[in-house]
């Protein structure tokens, strides 16, 4: 299972890389595991901005919808469109190609609170 070190991730299975004050924000190699084949990513909240928890998209694979929860409070400045046409990116590369949103962080001292990979690995067993 791949967990990168350079990220840090939440319980709910996400991932954060975060440069300045923007994060891109996708779901773990095992979360994608679990979930199978990922059939639809839906991000409608682009341009809005929430707080860290709140769902700001689903992921629908073929058994299952998940919904997405924001790790961090800010502005969704991005969706990753190619995911429209291509939502198995999602699975075939979560860390890169398929990521999903991009997040302009409104108070970056949240990231404390995430996991860091060996936290995770510890969280998922690996």
């Amino acid at each position: 299972m791949n967990i990168p070190s350079n990220l840090k991730y939440t319980k709910d299975h996400e991932w954060v890389l975060i440069e300045g004050d923007i994060a891109t924000i996708g779901i773990t190699d095992f979360a994608q595991s679990e979930l199978g084949d990922i059939v639809y990513v839906e991000v409608e909240t682009v341009d809005e901005t929430m707080e860290a928890e709140e769902v700001f998209g689903t992921v629908e694979a073929v058994k299952t919808v998940s919904d997405l929860f924001l790790p961090l409070s800010g502005e969704i400045i991005e969706f990753n469109s190619s995911l429209e046409d291509e939502p198995e990116k999602v699975n075939s590369d979560p860390y890169g190609d398929g990521w999903m949103i991009k997040l302009k962080c409104s108070d970056l001292s949240q990231a404390d609170k995430l996991l860091s990979s060996e936290a995770y690995k510890e969280l998922v067993g690996a």
